[in-house]
């Protein structure tokens, strides 16, 4: 039986519309429709964003056409976000010292302040941070350009030259987010540490000797490893998301604008969700 039908997005060929049910039915038709809809838009995201990984992986063999273009976007991911990772994490190493000191309770030893300011930065904010930071400066970067060449048909020229796109674009981006943010990570963790030693020297009681204990207090080498492990998966997500949206990317101009501004918003909560994924599988192995 095919039922009349009208303009809702859940109308198709025999698919009865909403405005012919019953009044008192209608609020729960559109609520179900629109569970349907969105449901079946989850799954078909995550299917299309299976299909690009495994074209992406598969690009990996035309080594020829991504491994000379990795050092230009190496560049334009590490060495151009440089000056933000300073930026950004000497200002988080001296508010965590300075805070730190503040909050500790009378008689406590000043080294903790060195011991809380190394474990919170290294741990923690130093791969977080700079991974959320990147997110919306290379990953937005990153859907902006391929993004730009898909509504104006420079993709399409790649493969009638032969060349795969993905090897072209994707891969290249892929590689240097996954080497460049651990190399950041560790800038920032000393740009951190070294920002927090000279606010705690210079405008608290903490001396040179309390603050080289405390760095010292309980040190464990997995305890960069964590961040690194932290730092290079950040960089996949960051890199895969970015591209991925800009490869879809539709509808001009405006569809360049949604697709960077969706890829700074699933970016940074899928850095959030690495995160805690990280410290629920690794973090027991970082007790002294």
């Amino acid at each position: 039986m095919t039922f009349p039908q009208g303009t809702d997005a859940d109308t198709g060929p025999g698919v009865r519309r909403t405005a012919t049910f019953p009044i008192p039915q209608r609020a729960g038709i559109i609520v179900f429709r629109q569970v349907s809809r969105s449901t079946r838009g989850f799954f078909r995201s995550i299917g299309s964003r299976t299909f690009f990984t495994r074209d992406m992986i598969r690009a990996f063999r035309e080594w020829q056409t991504w491994l000379p273009l990795t050092l230009h976007q190496a560049r334009n991911i590490g060495v151009d976000s440089l000056p933000l990772v300073f930026t950004v994490s000497a200002f988080i190493g001296a508010v965590t010292a300075f805070q730190t000191f503040y909050q500790l309770f009378p008689g406590a030893q000043l080294s903790a302040v060195a011991w809380i300011t190394r474990q919170s930065i290294v741990l923690e904010l130093g791969p977080l941070l700079t991974a959320l930071v990147l997110a919306g400066r290379v990953g937005a970067r990153m859907t902006a350009e391929i993004g730009t060449m898909r509504v104006t048909e420079q993709i399409d020229a790649l493969e009638t030259l032969a060349y795969d796109p993905v090897a072209y674009l994707v891969v290249p981006r892929f590689v240097a987010a996954m080497l460049m943010l651990p190399l950041l990570t560790i800038i920032a963790n000393a740009t951190g540490i070294a920002a927090g030693y000279l606010i705690s020297i210079a405008a608290t009681d903490v001396t040179h000797n309390d603050f080289v204990s405390g760095l010292r207090l309980t040190f464990d080498r997995f305890q960069v490893v964590y961040g690194l492990i932290k730092a290079t998966l950040f960089g996949a997500a960051i890199s895969l998301i970015g591209t991925y949206e800009g490869y879809i990317t539709e509808a001009g101009a405006e569809g360049v604008g949604r697709s960077t501004a969706r890829t700074v918003v699933i970016s940074s909560v899928m850095i959030l969700l690495l995160d805690a994924l990280t410290a629920v599988y690794l973090a027991q192995y970082l007790q002294s």
